[in-house]
């Protein structure tokens, strides 16, 4: 059980690490913008994913955050995730460049599992 909790807190650290990085991108960089262009997204959704980001991250550490809220931010994070790889590749981004999304994606799963065996 110990082990799992390691994994867990592990994963889910660096899936929100991941989140609020990329969300902080999406608030201030230049590049990041120019990414939402490139994959034809409004500049508008750019900042809503970025508040979306924070706001589920908030969600999958918060320990008073329980069940519900926790599986819809879990859910809205694999859209997203999912989402993402798929904007890379029909926006013509190899599948090298597309592979974060696949380790993101990886993390995200492995949170998930594990804070369900962890609260069975």
């Amino acid at each position: 059980m110990k082990s799992q909790k390691i994994i867990y807190w592990i994963s889910t650290g660096l899936f929100a690490v991941w989140m609020l990085a990329n969300a902080k991108a999406y608030l201030t960089s230049e590049e990041a913008k120019r990414l939402c262009v490139h994959f034809g997204f409004p500049d508008y959704f750019r900042v809503e994913l970025a508040i979306a980001k924070i706001l589920g991250t908030a969600a999958l550490l918060l320990p008073v955050v329980r069940n519900n809220p926790k599986e819809w931010a879990y859910a809205g994070f694999f859209i997203t995730v999912v989402s993402g790889f798929i904007a890379h590749l029909a926006s013509g981004d190899s599948l090298i460049s597309s592979s974060s999304a696949l380790l993101a994606l990886a993390l995200l799963l492995t949170s998930y599992f594990t804070y369900h065996h962890l609260n069975q």
